[in-house]
C-alpha cells in the first residue's frame, strides 16, 4: 500500500478534487431517499401536489448534480491512475538502467518484463478501485448507518447482525487469496520466460524439429498459470453470491417487520422505503468495499514486486564525486587482476592478469573457448568489478570514475551485434546523437558498410527490425562497429566483433581501423589468428591465466598454446 500511495500522493491537487467529488456524490445518493420519504409522507399523504412537485424538482436537480460529480470522479480517477502507472514504470526503467549484470541475473529478464507490465497494471487497476469505490464506500457505509439509526432504531438490529458474517467472509477470502496471487504472478513469470526463449530461439527450435516439444513445454507452464488463476477467480467469485444471499435475507426481514410496524402505526411508509434505500446503500457499500479488500492481496503482491525493483541498489554504481576528466587519454593498465563471478569466489575465471596498452597500440586477446577473454574486457567498462587487483585508465582506477565519464571513453562493440528498432541513422546516432551526415558516412565507410547501405532503397533511412533481424550477421557487425567509430573514443573494445566477416572484408576493415585509430587504444578479442597477427601485443589466455604476451612472431616461438592455435589455422608458410 505504501508503494501505491507514494505515487498517488504526487498528484495532491487531483486527489483533493477526487475527494470533493466523493463527498458530493455520497450526499446526493443519501439525499434522494430522504427527499423521497418526505414526498410520500408529507406530499402524497396530505394530497399536497405542490409539495410533491417541489420535492420532485429537488430530486431531478440532485440526480443531475450527482451525474456531474460521478463523471468528474471517473475522469479525475482515470487521470490520477494513468499518471501513477506512467511514473511507476518510468522509475522502474530508470532504476533498471542502473542495474549491473548481477541484478539482472538475480531478478531475471522475464520477471522484470512482467513486473514492468503486468504488475504495474495490477497496481493501477487496484488504485482505480480505491479512488472510486475505496473512497466512496467507507463514507457511504458510515453515513448510511447513521441514517438507518435515525430512521428506525428498532430495525437497525437486522443490519448490525449481518455485519459480522460479512466481515468474517472478507477476512477468510483475503487471507486465502494472497498465496494464490503470489503463485499466479510467479507462473506468469514462467510463461514470459518460456515465450521469450521460444521467440528468440525460433530458428534453433525449427532446426532441431522441436516445435512439438516446445508446445508441450509452453502448455505445461500455461496450465500451471490457468490452474492458479482458476483457484483465485473461483475464490473471488464465491464472495458475491454469498453476500447477496445474506443481503436478501436482511431485506426480507426488514420488509416483514417494517410492515408489522406500519400496521401498528409505529412507522410511516415513506420512512420504510427510505430505510430500505439506506440498507441497500449500507450493505452494497460494504459489498463493494469487501471487493476492494479482497483485491488488495493480489495488488499487494504486485506492488511488492514493483517495490523490489525500485529498492534494489545496483552492485556497481558511480562513486560520489567520481573522476570525470584526466590529463592523458587512453592509457590502460591491468594490475594483477583476478575476477570471480558473484557467489562463486572460490573459482575465479581470471587470475593475476597484468598488461599495459597505450594510445596508438592494438592489443589482442586470444585463447580457447572459456579462457576468459570476453570476461576480461567486460571489466574495463565495469560491467563487472574486479575481485582483486585494479584496472587503471589514464592512471585512475575505473572504480573511481563517474560511470558515464568512464564509459564515454570506451567504444564497446559486443560479441553479439545488437541493433535497435528504428533506422540505420537512428542506430548510428545512438553512438553520437549530434553526428553529422558526413561523420556517419565516414564511419560506415571505415566499417565497410557503404556498399550494402547504398543498395538499400532508403539508404540511411532504411528501417531496422527488432534486434536487426532484417540484416545479416556481417551487416549487423559492421553497423555496430560504425556506431562505435562515430564516437571517436579513447579506447576501442572489439569483443570478437569480426567473426561474421569474410577474410577480405575483415582485412580491409582492420587496415582502415589502423589508420583511423592512431591516437586511440584498440583492444581486440578474436578466435581467428589472421585477425590479430599484426597486433602490437597479443595476450594469450588459458583457463583464466595469462600464458603468453608478445607479438605474433615472438609467441610462435615462446608460447606452445599460441603455436597450437596458430598452426590449426595458418599454413606452414604463414607460420614460418
Amino acid at each position: 500500500m505504501k508503494t501505491m500511495w507514494h505515487y498517488a500522493m504526487r498528484q495532491k491537487g487531483l486527489l483533493a478534487i477526487n475527494i470533493v467529488c466523493v463527498f458530493g456524490f455520497i450526499i446526493i445518493e443519501l439525499g434522494l431517499p430522504t427527499l423521497l420519504a418526505k414526498m410520500l409522507d408529507v406530499g402524497i399523504v396530505n394530497s399536497d401536489f405542490e409539495y410533491v412537485k417541489k420535492m420532485g424538482t429537488y430530486m431531478i436537480a440532485t440526480v443531475l448534480v450527482g451525474i456531474v460529480l460521478y463523471i468528474g470522479l471517473a475522469v479525475v480517477g482515470a487521470r490520477i491512475n494513468t499518471r501513477l502507472v506512467q511514473q511507476m514504470r518510468n522509475d522502474m526503467m530508470e532504476n533498471m538502467q542502473r542495474f549491473s549484470h548481477q541484478e539482472y541475473e538475480k531478478l531475471g529478464i522475464s520477471s522484470l518484463i512482467t513486473r514492468t507490465t503486468n504488475d504495474a497494471f495490477q497496481v493501477m487497476t487496484f488504485m482505480g478501485m480505491i479512488l472510486r469505490i475505496g473512497f466512496i464506500t467507507p463514507f457511504m457505509f458510515i453515513s448510511s448507518i447513521v441514517m438507518i439509526v435515525r430512521t428506525s432504531p428498532s430495525l437497525t438490529a437486522f443490519v448490525i447482525g449481518a455485519l459480522p458474517f460479512l466481515l468474517g467472509g472478507i477476512i477468510v477470502i483475503g487471507k486465502r487469496s494472497e498465496p494464490l496471487s503470489r503463485l499466479q504472478q510467479k507462473n506468469l513469470d514462467n510463461i514470459n520466460m518460456i515465450l521469450r526463449e521460444n521467440l528468440t530461439g525460433l530458428r534453433v527450435i525449427r532446426a532441431f524439429v522441436n516445435e512439438k516439444f516446445e508446445e508441450k513445454r509452453f502448455d505445461r507452464v500455461n496450465r500451471d498459470y490457468t490452474e492458479s488463476s482458476k483457484k483465485l477467480f473461483k475464490l473471488m467469485a464465491s464472495a458475491q453470491p454469498a453476500f447477496f444471499f445474506l443481503f436478501n435475507i436482511v431485506m426480507v426481514l426488514v420488509i416483514w417487520f417494517g410492515s408489522v410496524q406500519i400496521d401498528g402505526g409505529n412507522l410511516e411508509v415513506g420512512n420504510l422505503i427510505a430505510f430500505i434505500e439506506y440498507i441497500f446503500h449500507a450493505l452494497f457499500s460494504f459489498l463493494l468495499f469487501s471487493t476492494v479488500f479482497m483485491m488488495y492481496p493480489r495488488a499487494a503482491v504486485s506492488a511488492g514486486r514493483v517495490q523490489e525493483v525500485l529498492d534494489m541498489e545496483p552492485s556497481i554504481s558511480s562513486p560520489e564525486n567520481g573522476v570525470t576528466e584526466t590529463k592523458t587519454n587512453g592509457v590502460l593498465e591491468f594490475k594483477d587482476v583476478s575476477f570471480a563471478y558473484p557467489g562463486n569466489s572460490e573459482s575465479p575465471v581470471i587470475r593475476n592478469v597484468s598488461f599495459t596498452a597505450n594510445p596508438g597500440e592494438t592489443v589482442a586477446f586470444i585463447g580457447s573457448t572459456g579462457s576468459g577473454k570476453s570476461t576480461l574486457i567486460q571489466l574495463i567498462p565495469r560491467f563487472y568489478d574486479v575481485s582483486r587487483g585494479s584496472i587503471l585508465i589514464d592512471g585512475v582506477d575505473v572504480r573511481d570514475y563517474d560511470l558515464s565519464a568512464l564509459r564515454d571513453k570506451i567504444g564497446y562493440i559486443p560479441q553479439k551485434a545488437l541493433l535497435f528498432s528504428g533506422t540505420i541513422e537512428d542506430n548510428l546516432r545512438y553512438g553520437k546523437p549530434d553526428a553529422t551526415e558526413r561523420e556517419m558516412r565516414e564511419a560506415i565507410d571505415i566499417a565497410q558498410a557503404t556498399e550494402f547501405i547504398s543498395q538499400k532503397e532508403k539508404g540511411l533511412e532504411e528501417p531496422i527490425s527488432e534486434g536487426g533481424s532484417n540484416f545479416s550477421g556481417g551487416q549487423k557487425q559492421r553497423l555496430a562497429i560504425a556506431r562505435a567509430l562515430i564516437r571517436k573514443p579513447a579506447i576501442y573494445v572489439f569483443d570478437d566483433s569480426f567473426s561474421a566477416l569474410d577474410y577480405k572484408t575483415d582485412a580491409t576493415l582492420r587496415n582502415r581501423l589502423k589508420k583511423e585509430t592512431t591516437e586511440s587504444t584498440v583492444l581486440i578479442v578474436a578466435q581467428r589468428v589472421s585477425t590479430i597477427m599484426h597486433a602490437d601485443k597479443i595476450v594469450v589466455l588459458n583457463e583464466g591465466d595469462v600464458v603468453g604476451i608478445g607479438t605474433h612472431h615472438d609467441l610462435l616461438k615462446s608460447c606452445s598454446i599460441y603455436y597450437d592455435i596458430a598452426s590449426s589455422q595458418l599454413t606452414e608458410e604463414e607460420l614460418a
